[in-house]
């Protein structure tokens, strides 16, 4: 079952960063640029899976829970913007 509006990863990221860490702290330890880290945070980028990696080992998680979270939102995004495809069922020759 698809979530209805899930959460972008980068907004489930702020929740485990804590308050008095800043983003160039938080981008040294991950071993990424300020600036990546920045736009997942600000959802004008999404997680890789070398980042779910990277998030995984930094965190404690699991990788999938990081690209588990970010297919969720994609898939609810490209619903939002494609419900207007209409494609026909595959039909077998027979």
């Amino acid at each position: 079952m698809r979530m209805h509006n899930p959460a972008h990863p980068g907004l489930v990221l702020k929740e485990w960063i804590p308050e008095e860490m800043t983003v160039t702290e938080a981008a040294l330890q991950l071993g990424i640029t300020r600036v990546m880290l920045s736009k997942i945070l600000n959802q004008k980028a999404g997680v890789s899976a070398e980042m779910a990696l990277r998030l995984s080992k930094w965190l404690g998680t699991t990788p999938e829970m990081w690209a588990g979270i970010q297919s969720a939102w994609d898939l609810w995004e490209a619903s939002r913007q494609h419900k207007s495809i209409r494609v026909k069922p595959l039909k077998l020759a027979a």
